[in-house]
């Protein structure tokens, strides 16, 4: 194996535990593609993204390095699901009009990604990847996370999580960039989603073998009195941070 593989060993509890993305993500991904003929999403994990392309395109090829990923992954007519890395892909040579990878960029070989995009992608085509960071619920529950994130489990990230710190501002991007016009998520989860998200991160896992306790412990009764009822449901909000870029132009 020769990536950089932090969601494997918990593939199921990553698909129950992720947020979606908005379908206007999607809709003005492929208002801006060529044509609506195949969009790729790599790193495509639990097919979020891909059974969402889905509607706007006629196919969706979705890639992932981990066969668990994919085992896990959302059934759709217009998906087809390769386990292949995002840098070596099975994908016909200009065939793509639009690349999307959601919270996987930062993990990607960036020379030969790009590379591949150029290769598979048609004249005109399109690539976006995104990422977010931290919710916004309330501020004390705000605080809670921030503390999770940044202190305790401080030293148990890998080194590329900065690029999600940073919003994708300092992801190396190498093509002329259109800009993010700025989409938002928001759902309702209770207080055992929000700690299902936590325990679904690379940080949470590592911290776990070799601490072999879970950090999500620490945090969880502060968490509860900042939240209330655990079952109740208060509103999650997720900023989406973009790069779109022209390929082959």
């Amino acid at each position: 194996m020769d990536f950089e593989d932090h969601f494997s060993a918990h593939a199921e509890q990553y698909a129950a535990s992720r947020p979606t993305y908005p379908a206007t993500l999607f809709e003005y991904l492929a208002s801006l593609a060529p044509d609506v003929d195949l969009a790729w999403d790599c790193g495509t994990g639990n097919g979020q993204a891909a059974v969402s392309l889905a509607e706007y395109f006629n196919r969706v090829i979705a890639t992932d390095p981990s066969a668990d990923q994919i085992e896990n992954a959302f059934t759709h007519p217009q998906v087809e699901y390769r386990v292949e890395p995002s840098e070596s892909t099975s994908i016909e040579s200009n065939t793509v009009s639009l690349v999307t990878a959601g919270t996987a960029a930062h993990w990607f070989r960036f020379e030969e990604f790009y590379a591949e995009v150029r290769r598979v992608c048609k004249p005109n085509a399109v690539l976006a990847v995104w990422a977010y960071r931290l919710p916004a619920i309330l501020p004390e529950v705000d605080r809670l996370l921030q503390h999770y994130f940044r202190e305790i489990l401080d030293g148990y990230w890998p080194e590329r999580i900065k690029y999600l710190d940073e919003r994708y501002t300092t992801l190396p991007f190498p093509f002329p960039e259109i800009d993010d016009p700025g989409f938002t998520y928001e759902t309702g989860w209770t207080m055992y989603q929000i700690l299902g998200f936590l325990n679904s991160w690379s940080g949470t896992r590592r911290y776990l073998s070799e601490q072999k306790a879970p950090p999500v412990d620490l945090i969880e009764e502060k968490l509860e009195r900042a939240w209330g009822t655990p079952e109740q449901k208060r509103t999650v909000r997720w900023r989406l941070h973009l790069r779109i870029g022209r390929v082959n132009e």
